[in-house]
């Protein structure tokens, strides 16, 4: 029997528990698996079919908080899916970007998800409960494409990596949702949403990826050139280092802890 779960993946996402998986098989349609915690892909058993994106599916992300998936596509369009009725049911969600979807990301506490897109511009999108969607407002300050978007801890400021080289801070404070706390950047509250707080150039190439570490003090990103970049804000300063690899470029990073990081 065969170990290789398909021919392509093009994103997929992790259940909070790491027991079930959310697989886009490079269409259009996302798979959810069962027994995906165990080592072998033959002993993963497919149980659902999240349907209703035209294009390809570009990023998954399974909710931290609640049993909540948000799907994003090549299609401009977003949907979040619940488990109700043992089965999952799509919500639409209002974009309003003229170019394709390209990454989505769970706010930490679950009640924004930020998407990355071709249109230049990050909708941030919060629940409506009276209209049943999830509506966008915008941030709008990019000069290009947007590859990716990465939350920081407290949910309220948001880094973004796009195709102008440059790595981005935003206030993704949302006025109605959200209380002012102290941050590495200062009282969130003092800033309006979209507000660029910092931006970082020591990339030479797209910014493929961006990632928050666990204390929220040091982001990091990597570009189109080889480089790893690390930003540290401990101090009430940033301070930006990168470092050249000679191998090709990362289009991921993560942080497993405040001193390790994956790319």
């Amino acid at each position: 029997m065969s170990t290789k779960l398909a021919d392509g993946v093009t994103c997929h996402a992790w259940s909070p528990d790491r027991k079930r998986i959310a697989v886009c098989e490079n269409s259009e349609r996302v798979y959810i698996y069962k027994n995906a915690d165990k080592p072998s892909v033959t002993d993963w058993v497919k149980e659902h079919e999240l349907v209703g994106h035209d294009l390809v599916v570009s990023a998954i992300d399974w909710s931290p908080v609640h049993n909540k998936i948000v799907t994003c596509s090549h299609d401009r369009n977003a949907f979040v899916w619940t488990f109700t009725d043992n089965e999952w049911k799509p919500s639409l969600s209002i974009l309003r970007i003229n170019r394709a979807a390209l990454d989505v990301k769970w706010s930490p506490d679950g009640t924004k998800f930020a998407v990355a897109s071709g249109a230049k511009v990050v909708p941030v999108c919060h629940y409506e409960s009276h209209n049943d969607w999830w509506i966008s407002k915008m941030i709008k300050k990019h000069k290009s494409t947007v590859t990716s978007v990465a939350w920081h801890p407290n949910s309220q400021l948001l880094a973004t990596g796009s195709t102008d080289f440059r790595c981005r801070v935003f206030s993704a404070f949302i006025k109605d949702i959200d209380r002012p706390t102290n941050s590495i950047l200062g009282d969130t509250g003092r800033f309006s949403f979209g507000d660029q707080i910092v931006d970082f150039d020591a990339s030479n190439g797209w910014v493929e990826g961006v990632a928050w570490s666990p204390s929220g003090n040091q982001l990091a990103f990597v570009g189109h050139d080889s480089s790893i970049s690390f930003v540290d804000f401990e101090g009430g300063s940033s301070v930006c280092k990168s470092l050249k690899s000679k191998e090709l470029p990362n289009q991921k990073v993560m942080f497993l802890s405040d001193t390790v990081v994956v790319a």
